[in-house]
């Protein structure tokens, strides 16, 4: 028997932004499945709800890939699948392995020779880009920057560098409670001509992606405190 494919089923991003975030074929998916793999069931099923699942979440089988899970074994998740079962992957919001744990679950469909199919659907780190009017040829995603101040602030140096010598776009992110030591990191040492894009609670209803130099950010830094926020720097 051939084995079953595994969905990447993409989440909103923010609260009540699932009519931006899913596409008829999503839906026809979802309601093929009746086995996920995901990093938040609370999270999943709320989707899927909203996405208009018509199969009763009674019948799901619902696979935790949360933090509190990630050292155990993981072949059970795919048993399912090996008999020729399609299932379906989720993140807690956005693409399922861009930044995201649910890489290691796709690497591990391809060594046991499963099908994996991406579906559409929003990717803060891709919007972010479309939006800031930089380099979307060449560009860099960090994750997060290092804690340490020090280290933060040598690394702000170096990716501001790389963007001014390779004319290549650097994204990185923080949580979201440490944004604004961020931002006041970025504006203390970057230099005022260099392009820094704030893209803040994409697809939300108070969604803001404004790109400045450091100099004209510094004359009204915004709030960023517990906001889900992409920053980019760029030097043309």
């Amino acid at each position: 028997m051939p084995a079953g494919t595994l969905y990447l089923i993409p989440v909103p991003l923010a609260d009540d932004a699932a009519v931006q975030s899913f596409t008829p074929y999503l839906v026809q998916t979802i309601n093929q499945i009746t086995e996920y793999i995901v990093e938040n069931e609370k999270t999943a099923r709320k989707f899927l709800k909203q996405a208009g699942l018509t199969i009763p979440q009674s019948q799901l089988i619902i696979h935790d890939y949360g933090k509190h899970q990630r050292s155990g074994d993981i072949n059970s998740f795919f048993t399912g699948l090996l008999n020729g079962k399609d299932a379906g992957l989720m993140s807690e919001a956005g693409c399922p392995g861009i930044a995201d744990p649910g890489a290691d679950i796709v690497a591990e469909a391809h060594r046991k020779g499963i099908k994996v199919v991406p579906l559409v659907g929003p990717s803060s780190i891709l919007l972010a880009l479309m939006a800031s009017g930089f380099n979307g040829q060449s560009f860099t995603f960090h994750g997060y920057l290092p804690i340490d101040k020090g280290q933060r602030s040598k690394r702000i140096k170096e990716l501001e560098s790389q963007a001014e010598r390779f004319k290549q776009t650097q994204l990185f992110i923080e949580t979201p409670f440490r944004n604004n030591q961020l931002l006041d990191e970025i504006l203390k040492v970057c230099k005022p001509a260099t392009r820094l894009c704030i893209a803040c609670n994409i697809t939300a209803a108070d969604e803001m992606v404004i790109t400045k130099s450091i100099a004209d950010w510094k004359k009204q830094p915004p709030d960023l405190h517990k906001k889900p926020t992409i920053f980019l720097l760029f030097h043309s």
